[in-house]
């Protein structure tokens, strides 16, 4: 992003002056344009790369952002505003440092000949790969604004998903941790103190009591070891999640999930209604449509089973027999898509499938907190039970002791 100094004169012949960030001078020359400037010369203030520049490669872009961005960029587009006169206005409008940056340099790639979803695909990190394929899809159909507003309510729909199961889980997460920190302040000043007071007796501690002293000797003497033994199993867990493999039994182990796995199977199944029903009103073919929905469902298993049901469409054997064979979309959907199949009202038929299923998210993450308390008081019944055995157990056994000596 370039800083430019301008000298313009108004429809008055009055003088102005001031500096814009911005791609280029033609971007500088169209914002004083369209606020009734003519310019008379236009300058770029260079500077030395600085710290600012470098934090601003840690600015985080939040789906906040994204959902901005795609929402004026829809309605510029719908407008009637040319593509490179909307990249300028979003330019001028965006706040967040990086993501100005990003479009600067999509805007550069466009004006170099690149499509739209090929520009927005060399930024992975910021556009994923249903953005780019959406894109690509409103490339293809022509309904690139309509694309741009389901990408922002597909996003607002999972921000908000996200954000509900965040404050359902917060109660057991606040419980998970005070039982930690109990756990941690007993093992570290309770129980040696238990073993320094037996020390002094030749009687043998209580079993648990004994494994809890095992566990602080081990975490004091090999708190390194255990500490790079953590280390090393997260890392290579998140390495092997990261190949085609590894994300393949992770997405599975997920859809299996006690309580959540319901969840992301009803997520996963109502964005592939939603993504499908979308393309299939941009006048995609069926397989290209499946091919995208393939990338975009979120879930490499229910990914397999999209590409089973394209192979199955490409051979002309229709789409609802592989879903009934791969047990995993339910009847209700594949019921609607049959239907949807024979009436040639597939959008409307896949539509109401996605809003059943959101619908269906919702109640599940109203009643999370509900039906994880029995789980939850499992795990703090048993917790606490072992503790209160370590403790009590030592102190009865001093008592009699104590008898004893009497």
């Amino acid at each position: 992003m370039a800083v430019y100094q301008y000298r313009a004169r108004d429809k008055y012949g009055s003088l102005s002056t001031g500096t814009i960030e911005t791609s280029n001078r033609d971007a500088v020359a169209s914002q004083l344009d369209h606020l009734g400037y003519h310019p008379v010369s236009i300058e770029e203030i260079r500077g030395e790369f600085g710290a600012t520049e470098l934090f601003d490669r840690f600015i985080r872009i939040s789906p906040e952002n994204l959902i901005i961005f795609s929402r004026q960029l829809a309605t510029l587009i719908s407008a009637g505003l040319p593509f490179m006169t909307s990249f300028d206005a979003l330019i001028e409008q965006t706040d967040n440092k990086r993501l100005k940056k990003v479009i600067v340099q999509v805007r550069r790639d466009v004006e170099g000949g690149s499509s739209f979803s090929d520009a927005l695909a060399k930024h992975p990190t910021v556009f994923s790969n249903l953005y780019v394929s959406m894109i690509r899809a409103g490339e293809t159909g022509g309904v690139l604004d309509e694309i741009l507003q389901r990408l922002a309510t597909l996003a607002e729909h999972e921000a908000q998903t996200r954000a509900r199961i965040k404050a359902a889980t917060r109660y057991p997460k606040i419980v998970i941790g005070a039982l930690v920190i109990a756990f941690i302040v007993l093992l570290h000043f309770v129980i040696p103190r238990f073993a320094a007071l037996y020390a002094n007796f030749k009687v043998q501690l209580p079993l648990p009591t004994r494994i809890l002293i095992g566990i602080n000797n081990a975490f004091q003497s090999y708190w390194w070891l255990i500490l790079a033994v953590i280390v090393g199993a997260v890392f290579g867990v998140r390495s092997y999640i990261r190949t085609e493999a590894g994300r393949l039994w992770w997405d599975g182990v997920k859809l299996h999930l006690p309580v959540f796995g319901a969840i992301f199977l009803k997520t996963a199944l109502s964005r592939f209604s939603r993504v499908f029903g979308t393309l299939t009103r941009s006048g995609l073919s069926i397989l290209q449509t499946l091919e995208i929905v393939s990338q975009t469902v979120g879930n490499t298993v229910i990914s397999r089973v999209v590409d089973n049901i394209r192979d199955s469409a490409r051979q002309g054997r229709g789409i609802v027999q592989p879903m009934q064979v791969s047990r995993i979309f339910p009847p209700v959907v594949i019921q609607m898509v049959s239907v949807g199949e024979q009436t040639g009202k597939m959008e409307e038929m896949l539509m109401k499938v996605s809003e059943y299923y959101d619908q269906e998210v919702e109640y599940s993450i109203r009643n999370l907190s509900t039906a994880l308390e029995p789980l939850l008081l499992a795990v703090i019944g048993g917790v606490v039970l072992f503790l209160a055995l370590a403790i009590f157990m030592p102190w009865w056994n001093l008592i009699n002791v104590f008898k004893g000596g009497g």
